[in-house]
C-alpha cells in the first residue's frame, strides 16, 4: 500500500479524518437517542485504532456495525457515517469464520 509523504498509510489517514468528522457531528447533535453512548465508545475505539497505525480489519468492521446500528436512523449523521463506512472498506473484507 502506498504511503504519504509523511510515511503514513493513506487509508489510515482517511479513516482518522472520517471518524473525527463523525465524532464532531455527533458531539454537537442536540438529540439524545438510546444507543448514543455505544456510538461514542465505538467511534473512540476507531479513532484509537487509526492513531495506532494499521488497524485489525475484523475489529474495524465490528466497530462500524456497532456505530451504524447505534446511529443508523439519525439522518443528520448519514453522510459522515457513509464516509466512515467507505474508509473502513478500503482496508478490505473482514475474515469470515472463526
Amino acid at each position: 500500500m502506498p504511503v504519504t509523504g509523511s510515511g503514513e498509510d493513506p487509508r489510515v489517514l482517511g479513516l482518522r479524518s472520517a471518524v473525527s468528522r463523525l465524532r464532531r457531528e455527533l458531539a454537537v447533535l442536540p438529540a439524545e437517542f438510546p444507543d448514543r453512548s455505544i456510538a461514542e465508545e465505538e467511534l473512540a475505539a476507531l479513532a484509537a485504532m487509526a492513531v495506532a497505525g494499521t488497524p485489525e480489519v475484523s475489529r474495524l468492521h465490528r466497530s462500524l456495525l456497532l456505530v451504524a446500528g447505534a446511529i443508523g436512523s439519525v439522518s443528520a449523521l448519514a453522510r459522515s457515517l457513509a464516509e466512515v463506512r467507505r474508509a473502513v472498506e478500503l482496508f478490505g473484507e473482514a475474515a469470515t469464520g472463526r
